[in-house]
């Protein structure tokens, strides 16, 4: 049954991925992309472009119009009488065409905007405003002093054409479009010859037109590279986008993995645990006579077997519910002072006979008057036999063993559990350190183990808050070295004065 649920859970996860959850992200991502490779010519590009002019026409309606209005006032006051008053109305009128035509574009959805017919519309209504500066020359100030009209005309088309150059920028050729009939028709209303002054404003006219042209190119390049970067902007936010959306499922995945995980080991450990007890039991009895002599030595022989072979089961099964607990962050440590020196010297003594039985020598190293860690001894003690089973399982015949307690640099203690066995290839150590992970030499020669003695070790050393490290090189031997930090070690306190504490006392 655990089984089928477990698989039913699977199949669940597998329909709620791709198809549902992360298709919308994906398009996302593909519009925002080619959205940012988009070069000019492009009808998505120009559609940008032509929302930005009308945007900024919209923003800008009152800078041209306002301009008007004060030069009608003006040239009024100098003596030009009504007749200003009736270009000013139909100025405004010209210009009111631009004004309508960008309120419209900025009101449209970029997608429904045809990019040429609404550039060529732009075009036409910037040319049909320009009619309006192109009466403004014509006028004539009889009441004016000489030449002085002529210079105010000049001057106010002047502003005028740099206004329009900075509004218009997003659109080449608004311009040109806007200003080359007024700046034609004032040089046909100066005439031929002019006053030195006259035709010094109209040279400064001719030239200020492509410079504010090239000033008006450069502003939307800069218009460009906004786009740019807002596209650019874009995408990054639609890549964040989908790596939340990826390690959401990523997430997902693996809290489904780790409950189906942590309730098939519930149910299993039950499981194998009970049979177990009675093999281990059952055999331990037939193999020891306790109820009668067995009668056939063979027998006995596999009642002895069948002992270890349940003892190795039972192990393993300690080991992959440690290290099941250690990852899921339900293993709780029972702390209290450990002294690291004597926990090593007893763990030693439990090793001594498998040490002996392969003729290795184990050499113990401790500082002297170390103070107390406070700790779990269950696992430190759980670690210490590990990494001592390590070094006994691969230390050849004649070989030592050396154990050392002591200080670290930055006041912390460290245990280290060197041997001279083969030792381990640099490219094997993440190897060795992973989960059922085995080196080369421990395939060879098939040593037994299930590879999760190291795994163990830097769990139960990374719950302490500390490191764990293994150097090694081959047919050098390996040191495994495991490091509890400064705040683990407990300070030595004064002894209570004898006298305060009888005058302590109720």
């Amino acid at each position: 049954m655990l089984l089928n649920h477990s698989t039913s859970a699977d199949k669940n996860i597998v329909d709620r991925r791709q198809p549902h959850r992360n298709s919308d992200v994906a398009r996302a991502v593909r519009k925002a992309r080619d959205h940012l490779a988009q070069q000019a010519g492009n009808p998505d590009f120009d559609r940008e472009m032509l929302k930005l002019h009308a945007h900024a026409m919209v923003d800008g309606a009152f800078y041209l119009p306002g301009l008007i209005l004060l030069a009608s006032f003006g040239a009024m006051a100098l003596g030009a009488g009504h007749q200003m008053l009736a270009w000013g109305g139909l100025a405004l009128l010209f210009n009111l065409t631009v004004l309508v035509q960008a309120r419209h574009v900025n009101k449209t959805d970029p997608a429904l905007i045809n990019p040429a017919r609404t550039k060529r519309h732009f075009l036409i209504a910037h040319t049909l405003s320009g009619f309006g500066w192109v009466v403004f020359p014509i006028l004539d100030c009889p009441s004016c002093a000489a030449g002085q009209f002529p210079i105010l005309q000049a001057v106010i088309l002047l502003v005028a054409m740099a206004i329009t150059a900075l509004i218009t920028s997003s659109l080449k050729g608004a311009l040109l479009a806007t200003f080359i009939l007024p700046i034609a028709a004032i040089a046909y209303a100066f005439g031929w010859p002019m006053p030195v002054s006259q035709m010094m404003m109209l040279g400064l006219l001719i030239i200020a037109l492509p410079f504010l042209s090239y000033i008006a190119h450069h502003l939307q390049r800069s218009n460009l590279m906004l786009l740019f970067f807002r596209s650019e902007k874009d995408s990054l936010i639609v890549d964040l986008e989908t790596a939340k959306s990826m390690s959401d499922e990523a997430r997902y995945h693996a809290e489904e993995a780790n409950m189906a995980k942590s309730r098939f080991l519930a149910t299993m450990s039950h499981e194998l645990r009970t049979p177990l007890n009675a093999i281990l039991g059952f055999s331990e009895v037939m193999a020891k006579e306790v109820l009668g002599p067995v009668g056939n030595t063979t027998y006995k022989d596999y009642a002895s077997d069948i002992h270890q072979s349940g003892q190795h089961l039972l192990n393993l099964i300690n080991e992959i519910l440690d290290l099941s607990r250690i990852e899921a962050g339900r293993y709780q440590l029972q702390e209290e002072p450990v002294d690291l020196a004597r926990v090593a010297s007893d763990c030693c003594h439990m090793v001594e006979l498998r040490a002996h039985n392969k003729n290795i020598q184990i050499i113990q190293d401790y500082e002297q008057a170390l103070p107390y860690l406070f700790a779990d001894e269950r696992a430190i003690r759980q670690i210490l036999l590990n990494l001592l089973s390590n070094a006994i399982k691969f230390t050849p015949s004649g070989g030592e063993i050396r154990i050392r307690v002591g200080w670290t640099a930055g006041g912390g203690q460290y245990i280290s559990v060197k041997d001279n066995g083969p030792g381990i290839a640099p490219d094997e150590l993440s190897v060795v350190l992973s989960a059922f992970g085995q080196g080369a030499i421990a395939i060879k020669s098939a040593e037994q183990g299930t590879g999760l003695g190291l795994p163990i070790i830097q769990g139960l050393i990374a719950l302490h808050g500390g490191t764990f490290e293994l150097h090694s090189q081959l047919r050098e031997g390996a040191e495994a070295i495991a490091i509890f930090p400064p705040a683990r070690v407990m300070e030595e306190q004064a002894a209570f004065p004898t006298a305060l504490a009888a005058n302590s006392r109720w």
